[in-house]
């Protein structure tokens, strides 16, 4: 397979970062790209408050489940899809939020 062959097949942040042409320093920074979507995304669905050290646990977990979403972000869209997940976890946040407010206003009014 020639270098533009697999340049073509790459995901958009495989691609933007060189992955195939600056393997390291590429390789970083797709993972550090995909720690960031993921702490983001769940912080935006799932986290919950929890005690200091079990908070330690989760994110330990997840930097090294982020070790093999990398690998796979290379050609898949992993990325791509914290990125969309991000948005959607976004936009639901700051609907309910505005929800609660217009609802307490409706039971409170001043």
């Amino acid at each position: 397979m020639t270098s533009e062959a697999v340049h073509h097949q790459l995901s958009f942040f495989a691609a933007l970062y060189k992955v195939d042409e600056n393997p390291e320093p590429g390789m970083w920074l797709l993972y550090l790209t995909i720690v960031v979507l993921s702490v983001i995304v769940y912080r935006l669905g799932f986290a919950r408050k929890l005690p200091v050290l079990k908070s330690a646990v989760i994110y330990v977990l997840l930097l090294l489940g982020c070790t093999l979403l990398t690998f796979f972000a290379i050609f898949l869209p992993v990325g791509e899809s914290l990125c969309l997940a991000a948005v959607v976890l976004g936009v639901y946040k700051i609907r309910l939020y505005q929800h609660k407010k217009t609802e307490k206003k409706e039971r409170f009014p001043m």
